[in-house]
């Protein structure tokens, strides 16, 4: 596809400079998405823009684009002109990479600054000079602080998922931030959802900004038909194999499964290996070596599940997705809204499915609530159901060879054997060895079915705890920080600043008690040094804590 295709596919249209239209004719890309076409026009003349819109919609490009189009073209100093503030690690290098592609023809020079990574090689690139960096917002505001990264010449600053960055507690980091920029800079604002906190800031951050409300995650779950939500309400000691059904039933072309920690993430993973599938695991406890190596297996087709918890998986695109699946139900109704819309994309159909305790029932019903749609709740497939699959499997596959394979060279079996043998039961034993070839019957227990909550189904006293999120798993120890109340701190901020950055999820931080003066927050003891490395070189609420582990072992207070 050459340039004059992409001018005809309609991104001269936009606006935009030959050298991107080169570059997207390269890449292959045909026709603007809504989200794009309504965007870039208003980006380029300099608007600040809110745009509503949800994973998967084209809104990197739609804001990149227009960034390095107007980008100044004697740039070569060491300050950048942009400023792209992120969640997670993920998505940062996602951005980056978006980034570089788009200006390669430009000369653009990228740079993707979080935690986990070496702060010498970020120091050493800041120095040389970058065009745009994107960053976490802990991380930004460390290297502010440290006077490596200056924005005196920052144009553009883009916040990029910022409901997600507000949940993990970074609302004061970014406004801490911004502050730090000129007051004539355009702003960009990007976000699925739009609480009224987000609101706020977007009022008081941009000017008269340009509105854009397209592909809404809310709306895509509530509207479209292309997704279809189910759920399965099983005990929590059935849950692998009630999974394992599910998925030999559904036989999803590819597939991510969320779990709220890397320890499930890896339990879950081997155990699915162990049935037969193609599983791999993707967690913050991976390099980011290894989750190139997992997303190259996965989109080569070499696996065909990903098991992953939320911040690992954030930001990742996979074309050929069909299933999303929740292990657990969501703590956040947002969340649920999140993962959803990673299928269903362009026209294709997706499944959605959560496997629900007993005691999460409550939750499904606030999602319920907040995507305006019933999750329909399904009976966990019995062993009669997966032995019909798995004999339908084998018929297809034995059609399949019937149509497409040359059988000949193997006429010369049949035909000695029906000297002897009827053809149908030569048939018959063919049959059987195919499909025990292909798994055959496993010896596999009934999974004790139970009734949905609001009928008189039994149940257990261990089911009647509530909505409390687990408590991690594994041994654990606590870290001493010296910033309590009295400087404002929340356990929201806590639980952003450590997944922000380290490679733990809030899922995997435990018991928080915030005094007057210091806070004490339950970690894994593996991961401790880590946590305490990554907050000394953080900021909460415009402070540097000191972090050590607890001298002594005391129950938590209640607050």
């Amino acid at each position: 596809m050459n340039a004059t295709n992409a001018e005809a596919a309609g991104f001269a249209e936009l606006g935009l400079a030959p050298e991107l239209l080169r570059v997207l004719a390269d890449l292959g890309y045909e026709e603007p998405t809504p989200i794009q076409r309504e965007a870039i026009p208003s980006l380029l003349a300099g608007r600040d823009l809110l745009g509503q819109a949800a994973t998967g919609t084209g809104k990197t490009a739609a804001f990149a684009l227009p960034v390095i189009a107007r980008m100044p073209a004697d740039r070569g100093g060491s300050n950048p002109d942009a400023l792209v503030l992120v969640p997670t690690r993920e998505l940062a290098v996602q951005v980056s990479q978006a980034f570089h592609r788009y200006g390669r023809e430009l000369g653009v020079r990228v740079l993707p600054i979080y935690g986990g990574q070496p702060i010498g090689r970020q120091l050493q690139v800041l120095r040389r000079g970058v065009d745009v960096v994107v960053a976490t917002p802990g991380r930004a505001l460390d290297h502010i602080d440290r006077g490596s990264l200056r924005l005196d010449d920052v144009s553009t600053v883009v916040l990029d998922e910022a409901d997600e960055m507000l949940d993990m507690g970074f609302a004061e980091d970014i406004e801490a931030i911004l502050g730090r920029t000129r007051e004539d800079r355009q702003t960009m604002l990007f976000s699925a959802t739009m609480p009224a906190r987000l609101d706020r800031i977007a009022r008081r951050q941009l000017r008269d900004p340009v509105r854009v409300e397209l592909g809404r995650e809310s709306a895509a779950a509530e509207d479209s038909p292309l997704v279809r939500q189910s759920g399965y309400i099983v005990a929590r000691a059935h849950k692998p194999d009630a999974l394992g059904r599910v998925l030999d039933v559904e036989s999803p072309e590819a597939a991510i499964v969320f779990c709220r920690t890397r320890a499930e993430v890896e339990e879950l993973t081997e155990t699915l290996n162990g049935r037969g599938h193609r599983a791999e695991a993707l967690h913050g406890g991976l390099s980011q070596d290894q989750r190139d190596r997992v997303m190259k297996r996965l989109r080569g087709g070499a696996a065909d599940l990903l098991v992953a918890t939320d911040v690992a998986a954030r930001g990742l695109d996979i074309e050929h997705l069909t299933h999303v699946i929740n292990y657990n139900v969501p703590a956040a109704a947002e969340a649920y809204v999140h993962r959803i819309g990673r299928v269903g994309r362009a026209g294709r159909e997706g499944v959605a499915i959560t496997l629900v305790e007993p005691r999460e029932h409550r939750m499904l019903k606030s999602i319920e609530r907040l995507t305006k749609r019933r999750i329909t709740i399904e009976k966990v497939p019995t062993v009669t159901d997966l032995r019909a699959r798995r004999l339908e499997t084998t018929r297809a596959a034995l059609q399949e060879s019937l149509v497409v394979d040359d059988l000949d060279q193997f006429r010369v079996v049949v035909e000695a054997l029906t000297d002897e043998f009827d053809v149908m039961d030569i048939a018959l034993a063919a049959v059987k060895l195919a499909h025990e070839a292909t798994g055959g019957d496993i010896d596999e227990r009934e999974i004790p079915a139970i009734a949905e909550p609001g009928g008189r189904g039994p149940r257990r006293e261990s089911d009647r705890r509530g909505d409390r999120p687990p408590r991690t798993e594994g041994e654990t120890t606590r870290v001493f920080l010296n910033l309590g109340r009295e400087a404002g701190v929340r356990p929201k901020d806590l639980v952003g600043a450590i997944a922000g950055e380290s490679r733990l999820s809030g899922r995997d931080i435990g018991a928080i008690e915030i005094a007057d003066r210091f806070s004490l927050v339950e970690v894994p003891e593996s991961s401790a040094d880590e946590v305490i490395e990554a907050l000394r070189q953080t900021t909460i609420k415009g402070k540097r804590p000191t972090a050590r582990r607890e001298r002594y072992s005391a129950p938590p207070r209640r607050s």
